[in-house]
């Protein structure tokens, strides 16, 4: 099997907290039409370069029944900044349009398969795979974006489309995963395209 979930494949199910104090299962979102769950973190520069894309995509795709739930799996104990409370700063001062929730174990981001952050993956109304991959094609430096891949599949999908492009490589750095060294990868962990 691959490290990262293969499309069509069921979104694995969750139980986690989020900045807002509440704890959220993946049934919490069952009215949403789309699920676009994204691996993200607090420090990233390809995340905080991106974050203004990705939350006018949110924002744009909402009335369309698109919801978006930011996941954060890296390991505090690599990037201090990346720690729950700076989660919960970093919600207060952004306001963005999604929950955040903490993967502590990392156990949800091994059973997506999450490799860099963002790492985005969208799921239909049965909560299969459609696409998985970037948001964008320059995250870090979106002035220089050609092509927003997010928005393309998440436009084809909701518009009743199969989407054209269903999988990207994500850009970013990778998921900061517990115990190793701040840039390793799990061995089955590949390109995925």
């Amino acid at each position: 099997m691959a490290f990262t979930l293969s499309l069509g494949a069921q979104a694995p199910d969750f139980t986690l907290p989020a900045t807002d104090g509440k704890t959220y299962r993946l049934a919490d979102f069952d009215a949403a039409d789309t699920l676009v769950i994204v691996f993200t973190c607090n420090h990233c520069p390809y995340v905080i370069g991106s974050d203004d894309v990705t939350r006018r995509t949110a924002e744009a795709f909402a009335p369309k029944g698109v919801r978006f739930v930011a996941i954060n799996a890296n390991s505090a104990r690599t990037y201090a900044a990346d720690g729950f409370e700076h989660m919960v700063q970093r919600m207060a001062e952004q306001r963005f349009p999604w929950v955040y929730l903490h993967d502590a174990t990392q156990d949800v981001a091994r059973a997506y398969g999450a490799l860099r952050t963002p790492h985005f993956y969208v799921f239909n109304r049965q909560r299969r795979l459609v696409y998985t991959g970037r948001g964008v094609d320059s995250p870090r430096d979106t002035s220089k974006m050609k092509v927003n891949d997010l928005e393309r599949a998440l436009q084809e999908h909701t518009s009743g489309k199969p989407v054209s492009v269903p999988m990207t490589n994500p850009i970013g750095c990778n998921v900061k995963w517990d115990g190793k060294d701040a840039h390793w990868m799990p061995a089955d962990a590949c390109d995925l395209v």
